[in-house]
């Protein structure tokens, strides 16, 4: 995809939601509030998924969350990465409460080998997002909430190849090899702490 195409939708998106929350800036009955956060699901796998979110007006958060694996898969392949993600949220009933849509640009960076028979090689890199996230969030307690959540959009790439053996470069360009999908890249369920 076009990424001026992808940013445009990006900012047509923000810009919407923008112009609804000008009368959502009323804080005084309550603080904003910060929760830090744990993806339950990633970390059954031991890939950490944590965040913090915090409140910017009765329907706005912004959260930042990053996740990684800092490991090998089962057969002992590179599987690598790190995925830092700035969002704005926009809840339909009030922040942390019910239903709720995202936008966010985030960066990645990975080493990985692609899993089909055969494959001798990897690649490492670094790339972009660009996407949505829906979602609800539950309050358990005064200071627990549970956030169910699935996004996508579009990944693009940079990146070099190697051979997993060798560790010499072998896809012969110059620079780098590009490459862009639209995928879900995020999902889970998170734990959430209410700090403030």
């Amino acid at each position: 995809m076009n990424y001026k195409a992808c940013v445009f939708v990006v900012f047509l998106v923000f810009g919407f939601f923008k112009m609804n929350a000008q009368n959502d800036v009323d804080l005084a009955s309550d603080s904003k509030g910060t929760y830090l956060k744990g993806n339950v699901v990633t970390l059954l796998v031991a890939m950490p998924h944590i965040g913090l979110e915090t409140g910017l007006s009765k329907k706005w958060t912004f959260q930042i969350d990053a996740i990684a694996s800092f490991w090998n898969s089962v057969d002992g392949a590179p599987l690598q990465f790190l995925i830092v993600t700035p969002e704005f949220r926009y809840y339909f009933k009030e922040r942390f409460k019910g239903f709720y849509v995202g936008g966010h640009i985030a960066g990645t960076t990975f080493k990985l080998s692609k899993f089909f028979r055969g494959n001798n090689g990897y690649e490492q890199g670094f790339g972009y997002t660009a996407g949505a996230t829906i979602g609800i969030q539950k309050r358990l307690s005064d200071r627990f909430n549970i956030d169910i959540f699935l996004g996508g959009g579009t990944h693009q790439a940079f990146y070099k190849g190697y051979n997993k053996a060798s560790g010499e470069r072998v896809d012969g360009v110059v620079r780098y090899n590009k490459s862009g999908e639209w995928l879900p890249y995020r999902g889970g369920v998170m734990l959430a702490y209410k700090l403030n």
